[in-house]
């Protein structure tokens, strides 16, 4: 094996570079995973999709779920790709250029998000659900906005 000059040989740079790969892989499959479940149940809670066995008798719970599966999806999304990014330790100018680009409109999204869960997160208060189907149908499309960036995101993170 060759030596760089700085003690590192040239194998043991590219099994990081596999792993920082592989890590980076891991963490696309779970947001996506993570999006999968969320977009499951929207769309229950939308009424496009039959409710499994025991959740038509409890609609509250379901929303429940649903809010707690937005803010992990949210803060997962944050916290193991984004904060990366703006943290300085992506180094792939794309994948920079790309999140200079989507970032803000993701954090528009991640806000409905937010304004969502708390509307709706009946841990704290009683919930009003005279206006759910039009938050369903705004936060929908903030949720739709927001895998548009993200897959792009993700197309520059795969070099793709």
């Amino acid at each position: 094996m060759s030596d760089c000059g700085d003690g590192t040989r040239i194998g043991e740079m590219s099994t990081g570079r596999q792993e920082r790969r592989t890590g980076t892989r891991d963490t696309i499959d779970k947001l996506l995973e993570e999006r999968q479940q969320l977009v499951v149940k929207f769309c229950k809670l939308a009424g496009a999709q039959p409710l499994d066995k025991g959740e038509e008798d409890d609609f509250d719970q379901l929303l429940q779920r649903f809010c707690e599966l937005l803010v992990d999806y949210s803060a997962f999304a944050h916290f193991e790709i984004y904060e990366r990014i703006i943290n300085g330790r992506e180094r792939r100018t794309g994948v920079i250029e790309v999140a200079r680009e989507v970032y803000p409109r993701i954090a528009e999204a991640t806000e409905a998000a937010v304004e969502f869960n708390d509307r709706y997160d009946a841990n704290d208060h009683r919930l009003d659900l005279h206006a759910l189907g039009d938050d369903l149908n705004s936060l929908g499309e903030e949720l739709a906005i927001r895998a548009e960036m993200e897959d792009r995101i993700i197309a520059a993170l795969l070099g793709s």
